[in-house]
């Protein structure tokens, strides 16, 4: 799914009914992002999306489900295709290969406005909605955290890389891409940054260099 940059005008009314879930889902990132979780009103919502309130209700009960479909079709949708491609790897394929795969694709998502909404409300506020940090801590942190332990186990025991923990190392890659991709949105705070291919080079240097086997 590709995302257009949120903006802050209302969409035109669309009268074809297989269109109203993502004309909906585009109203929530717009007034979640405006206002927040807490904020956000459905009757803002239905009003953005050009809709009757009443309509909302066909397709989402309340806030927290308009949520968790915003979060499967971004993050998760980007995991699973994360797992696709690992699924279809050769057998000869490298794990750095795969790593340099994973992080190309993942650059470019984590810095979509969407996505950028969706960090910024789980940072803020996500801890007020405990049955939402369950959800997004399963179907997105333990599940990407497991995508890519799983490409450095298997460059472990292959030798590719040092003996590690893998899901630490899984941490530590998250950490690495969501830090740089917030922070390649607010250059005016990072004005050292490079430019994006040229971060992306430097954290996939520092991050596969800390894997590799020391030199005896």
């Amino acid at each position: 799914m590709t995302d257009q940059p949120v903006s802050n005008e209302f969409p035109t009314r669309r009268r074809d009914p297989e269109a109203r879930p993502l004309q909906i889902l585009d109203a929530a990132f717009h007034e979640f992002g405006d206002r927040g979780l807490a904020g956000a009103r459905l009757d803002d919502i239905a009003r953005r999306a050009g809709v009757a309130k009443g309509t909302i209700y066909l397709y989402f009960p309340n806030k927290e489900a308009l949520f968790r479909e915003m979060v499967r079709s971004t993050v998760v949708d980007a995991i699973a295709r994360g797992e696709a491609t690992n699924a279809e790897a050769h057998p000869d394929d490298s794990a750095e290969s795969m790593l340099r795969r994973l992080a190309a694709a993942w650059w470019a998502f984590l810095r979509e406005e969407r996505v950028m909404v969706l960090h910024r409300l789980v940072n803020a506020e996500l801890r007020q909605f405990p049955d939402l940090m369950a959800f997004y801590a399963e179907e997105v942190i333990a599940r990407g955290r497991r995508l890519v332990s799983g490409i450095v186990a298997r460059g472990v025991e292959r030798g590719e890389f040092r003996p590690c923990d893998p899901l630490v190392a899984a941490r530590m890659y998250a950490a690495l891409w969501m830090t740089h991709a917030t922070w390649v949105n607010n250059r005016e705070l990072h004005p050292t940054l490079g430019t994006d291919e040229h971060v992306l080079d430097e954290m996939l240097d520092f991050y596969l260099n800390a894997l590799r086997p020391v030199a005896v």
